[in-house]
């Protein structure tokens, strides 16, 4: 009988643990079935708000991809919002924000997504279902020596046929093991190298660094900015010949041999003004192209002198696209936190309250050209005022000899210095609305006649609502104490 009882007893508990697992087995099946569940239901409503930052998200066959767009750390405002909360063709999906607050915590506790490069050619052509079946993933085993080892399964991903996936070994050759006399730039986020491919093809390596980043987000950030460049294809824009994902992250860039439009404007040796008048055009007819020719409207956000690189021909190419944003063509703006991009080439608005657009593109170039007529930085060094504020009052009174950089000694085209002029007190105005878009700024800056339409575009109520910059009585004055106001909290 004891005998019995103990068998007994055992086979209980050996009950209870197995329901105990098919408990748990049945939680996480839920888990993946409500996960996948959500898949298919925003497939088939074609698509809730998506990441602008994961431009990786696969067009859905008859929809419109560019309609859609948001993040974590940004969110967006569209235009026209039909059907009591759904959008024609994307946008706003009823119920969506109780679905994605649900979701992203469900990410959290599962596995880290990637979605892929939206079609390139109808040869990139790839399912939800097939993708779903081949999500990037991120090891972070073991760091290295650069900080993090972050290896991702690329097999969903479509890349440009003419990439090349470099290996750690082709890199640390072409570096000469990355040897910092061969480094040619370094800021907060990487290190970019000149290099030397086996072929004898000099290229540039840009080194994603260790910050405070995680590896996991520093791979999403790496996978965004492959998507952005995957759109780009430009004579103004730097073009990618290939990246590494072996024991670190790796971007391979075609070389500008002239290097940065920092070194040059800001060197010892005076750029004459010809080469200046090319690059601002070359950069205007880049933003233009970003803004209205690709194939996806591209909101730059760090449009800045050391961002520009001139190549052989001393054509200016727009490089670094680490902040890049894409903006849906329904949606007015995104509204992005934390603020991000170069203090002195911040929009009001944007550094005011996170709204970025084309406009915020336009204000930074409006920035860029007052540097190249004055040779002046964004913001001083040593008395940190800002040039926008020292040269607004002088472009109002059209004083050409105290705006033109004095080292050009009066060797400069005057027609065109007016031009640039007119172009950039434009462009830096306060109002967002006010500034011309870049299409308008190159006929402006070839001396072309156009009428400039300075007025906002009609559109449906934010549902943010703007303090100053929307304003009527939001003044000249207002703007410079709000710029000297975040000037001082960004220097103390």
């Amino acid at each position: 009988m004891e005998r019995l009882e103990r068998r007994s007893k055992k086979d209980q508990e050996k009950k209870s643990k197995n329901s105990k697992v098919v408990e748990i087995t049945n939680k996480n099946s839920i888990k993946k079935d409500f996960f996948y569940a959500y898949d298919e239901e925003i497939s088939a409503a074609g698509s809730p708000i998506q990441s602008p930052r994961d431009v990786f998200d696969v067009p859905i066959s008859g929809t419109d991809s560019d309609s859609t767009g948001s993040s974590s750390s940004s969110s967006s405002t569209p235009q026209r919002v039909q059907n009591g909360g759904r959008s024609s063709g994307g946008g706003v999906v009823e119920g969506g924000h109780q679905w994605r607050n649900m979701i992203d915590a469900l990410r959290i506790k599962s596995v880290r997504r990637f979605s892929s490069i939206p079609l390139l050619a109808a040869s990139y052509e790839i399912s939800r279902k097939n993708l779903r079946n081949k999500l990037a993933r991120v090891r972070t085993d073991n760091d290295d020596e650069n900080g993090f080892d972050c290896s991702l399964d690329l097999d969903g991903i479509p890349t440009k046929p003419t990439w090349r996936n470099f290996s750690y070994e082709d890199l640390v050759a072409a570096t000469d093991n990355f040897n910092p006399e061969n480094m040619i730039g370094k800021g907060g986020h990487a290190e970019v190298y000149k290099a030397c491919l086996p072929d004898g093809k000099v290229v540039a390596v840009k080194r994603l660094m260790r910050n405070e980043k995680e590896a996991g987000d520093k791979a999403g950030d790496f996978l965004s900015e492959l998507g952005i460049i995957a759109h780009i294809n430009h004579p103004n824009a730097t073009r990618l010949i290939g990246f590494g994902i072996d024991r670190g992250l790796y971007f391979v860039l075609q070389f500008a041999s002239h290097g940065s439009l920092s070194s040059l404007l800001f060197g010892s040796e005076c750029l004459e003004w010809k080469i200046r008048f090319k690059v601002a055009l070359g950069v205007a007819k880049g933003l233009q192209y970003l803004h209205q020719d690709c194939p996806r409207r591209i909101i730059h956000r760090d449009i800045k002198a050391s961002n520009i690189l001139l190549n052989h021909n001393g054509e200016a190419e727009i490089s670094d696209f680490g902040l890049a944003k894409w903006l849906p063509d329904k949606w007015a703006h995104h509204v992005v936190f934390p603020i991000e991009g170069t203090f002195g080439y911040l929009a009001p608005e944007y550094f005011m309250h996170g709204l970025v657009d084309e406009k915020t593109d336009v204000f930074a170039f409006g920035v860029l050209l007052l540097e190249l007529m004055t040779g002046r930085r964004a913001v001083d060094s040593n008395s940190r005022q800002s040039l926008v504020i020292w040269a607004k009052p002088l472009l109002d009174a059209k004083q050409v000899k105290e705006i033109a950089d004095p080292r050009l000694e009066d060797q400069y085209d005057p027609i065109e210095m007016m031009c640039a002029m007119a172009t950039a007190s434009m462009c830096i105005h306060h109002v967002s609305s006010k500034r011309p878009y870049m299409n308008q700024v190159v006929l402006l800056l070839k001396g072309e006649e156009v009428a400039v339409d300075l007025t906002q575009k009609s559109i449906a109520p934010r549902s943010l609502l703007l303090d100053a910059c929307d304003l009527e009585d939001y003044t000249c004055s207002n703007y410079l104490n709000d710029l000297n106001r975040h000037k001082q909290l960004i220097m103390e």
